[in-house]
């Protein structure tokens, strides 16, 4: 049984340009007395093709966590374009959350990421050269993948995943295409977080 239970991930600032910040404000449950800090993490999917254009843009420790619920806001620069390749900028990509704690992940959410330009017109012929202060970061914060993990919370074990992990991969345009049209108005999935919101207090209990 996990100790921790994140229960909702808000993005904050959904259609910032691309050069801003990440802004998300996470609230999760602790059900014990915890002997370690947590860590959280946003990741960067640079690349379909290869995670060595992956980056870590934010790494933080919470803690002590206390009993019951909390909440915060995650904050991670927007990502470093010289480590992405030129063609992977504009298009659909993934920014990974990730939760660990005494050196094991516990739970990865996932979202799919629209980088485009915002102006239709550049869309439709968009110029030879990326113009990076006109792309519009969108993503689709209805429907997030979300992996779990069993570990064992005070011991060294190995964790093991329980849900999908989410990755770009070839056909992400079609699946942002089709999530865009389906997922606003469709079920939500059982491994989403909404699928698991409870009421939220404003501040730590």
């Amino acid at each position: 049984m996990s100790l921790v239970w994140v229960q909702n991930v808000e993005v904050i600032n959904n259609g910032a340009k691309f050069t801003d910040d990440f802004q998300f404000e996470v609230t999760f449950e602790c059900s014990a007395a915890l002997e370690h800090d947590i860590e959280w993490k946003v990741i960067y999917v640079g690349s379909a093709e290869s995670e060595e254009h992956d980056q870590e843009l934010e790494s933080i420790m919470v803690g002590p966590v206390p009993i019951g619920v909390s909440r915060f806001v995650l904050e991670a620069p927007a990502p470093n374009t010289q480590k992405i390749p030129p063609l992977e900028i504009r298009g659909v990509t993934v920014v990974l959350i990730t939760c660990s704690y005494n050196g094991h992940e516990f739970v990865r959410i996932g979202y799919y990421v629209n980088n485009d330009y915002e102006d239709p017109e550049l869309r439709e012929e968009p110029p030879e050269t990326l113009d990076i202060d006109k792309l519009q970061r969108h993503i689709l914060a209805t429907k997030p993948k979300v992996t779990r993990y069993h570990i064992s919370w005070d011991e060294p074990t190995p964790s093991s995943p329980t849900g999908s992990r989410l990755s770009p991969g070839t056909n992400a345009e079609a699946g942002w295409n089709a999530q865009m049209q389906h997922g606003i108005m469709g079920a939500t999935p059982e491994n989403s977080l909404q699928s698991q919101e409870h009421s939220i207090p404003m501040e730590c209990n």
